[in-house]
């Protein structure tokens, strides 16, 4: 009767969220987590943001944080931080995806990377995991402009990368967001591979362009050599790691490789994707250009 008594207490007082199924949200303080988060949350959707500052944390280099973080989760979105690119995130993404769907988690979503071999060996580990699974394939984030990598080139005039005149199809990321809320909430989507992109290919020059128009200032678009690149990325103190990274993006993944359209965020989303200039004016007028 005593033991009765302790267990009825105990399930009356846990918290409806540690009842409740839920949706894991992992970068869930990210560019891309965060809205994913924010649009759930305002769907009605228990979450739990996966993040070293979440509760209970997730840390991808840290196994022991992943089956807590996994408690009571019947979807997730996954996202490998800080890019599928490095060593050993296949596996991590297998082996998480392999302990999800053992622990009663049905669903998974996948945020990859276009033209990224790594990425793609991690899409295949999902598929095999036995979940509900859904890709999307992404296309260079248009916020990485205004909210990291070349904020502070913006800011202070001039951005320089190892690109010339290779030309991406920018992707805002509100419409990833609300491609990856779709495949986590909706039915049609399990089984898909969603490759997204803007509706128009721009080079880097052009781009930046667009965003000095919007903003009402002067910058300019330099192209350097990755050598030099590299040079200035470790000379700003940035880790020798993510150096590695970086500069694999810039001279592998645009290569030209992606400049071409694909019809992902209307396949998901039955709208045509956010035109480039619409990122610029709407991120323009929150003043985030100004310095």
């Amino acid at each position: 009767m005593a033991r009765l008594a302790a267990r009825y207490f105990t399930e009356a007082m846990t918290p409806n969220t540690e009842k409740q199924k839920m949706t894991l949200v992992l970068g869930g303080t990210g560019t891309t987590g965060r809205r994913v988060a924010e649009r759930l949350t305002a769907h009605g959707i228990p979450v739990r943001v996966g993040s070293r500052s979440g509760a209970p944390p997730f840390d991808w280099d840290d196994q022991a944080t992943w089956a807590p973080a996994l408690r009571n989760v019947e979807s997730a979105y996954l996202v490998y931080s800080p890019d599928l690119l490095v060593p050993g995130a296949v596996e991590a993404v297998r082996r998480f995806a392999a302990l999800a769907v053992a622990g009663g988690t049905r669903r998974l979503v996948l945020l990859s990377g276009r033209g990224e071999d790594q990425a793609q060996h991690a899409e295949q580990a999902v598929r095999e995991s036995g979940a509900d699974w859904t890709i999307v394939r992404s296309s260079f984030f248009a916020q990485n402009f205004s909210e990291k990598f070349f904020l502070e080139s913006i800011l202070r005039g001039n951005l320089a990368l190892p690109v010339g005149h290779v030309t991406e199809p920018f992707i805002d990321v509100d419409d990833i967001a609300d491609v990856i809320v779709a495949a986590l909430t909706q039915h049609g989507h399990i089984g898909q591979l969603y490759e997204v992109t803007g509706p128009r290919l721009l080079t880097f020059s052009e781009a930046v362009s667009e965003i000095a128009k919007a903003a009402g200032r002067e910058v300019s678009y330099q192209s350097v050599s990755l050598e030099q690149f590299a040079s200035a990325l470790i000379e700003g103190g940035v880790p020798g790691d993510y150096v590695a990274v970086l500069t694999e993006v810039a001279s592998v993944v645009l290569d030209g490789r992606n400049s071409y359209l694909t019809d992902g965020v209307q396949r998901a989303l039955g709208r045509r994707p956010r035109d480039f200039s619409d990122y610029a004016r709407d991120a323009a007028a929150t003043g985030v250009w100004n310095g």
